[in-house]
């Protein structure tokens, strides 16, 4: 994640499209679970529209950065895959819930998927506070709760 900084204009960020990728897997992978659901390459491809080689080329890059085990048995996450699946979850849900109810302005869900992940813990905490800890989104799921949350 670099900045280009040219004196002192202003700052643009470049991201890379690889972690927004790895992503989106765990927050498919996440979310899948979260509906009681098998874990499958063919659901997880579904979801993500991509075709099963891309999904299994992506589990084994992910075993190996240990975000889940992927074996015959299935995909399970990590403590890692699972705390950037829910974290990813959260950072959508609460901008779903932000456009509904704060903005009143229709839910876009390319907007959220393009804004979720260049969110930090410092401003999805600061977001969760002013929306006063929403505990489900407006498609009445779950909100997964922060350190914010705790201690409200």
């Amino acid at each position: 994640m670099d900045t280009l900084n040219d004196d002192n204009d202003e700052v643009l960020f470049v991201g890379t499209a690889e972690a927004e990728h790895v992503e989106m897997y765990l927050k498919a992978i996440w979310h899948i679970k979260e509906r009681g659901e098998d874990v499958k390459i063919s659901t997880i491809a579904k979801m993500l529209n991509v075709r099963q080689p891309s999904v299994v080329q992506m589990l084994k890059k992910l075993n190996l950065k240990n975000l889940v085990n992927y074996n015959k048995a299935g995909v399970k996450l990590t403590e890692d895959g699972e705390r950037i699946g829910a974290s990813m979850m959260r950072n959508s849900r609460l901008l779903e819930v932000l456009m509904d109810s704060a903005l009143k302005v229709e839910i876009d869900e390319e907007m959220v998927c393009g804004i979720e992940h260049h969110m930090n813990k410092q401003f999805t905490n600061a977001l969760c506070v002013m929306l006063k800890h929403p505990r489900k989104c407006p498609h009445d799921h779950e909100i997964p709760m922060g350190e914010c949350c705790k201690s409200a």
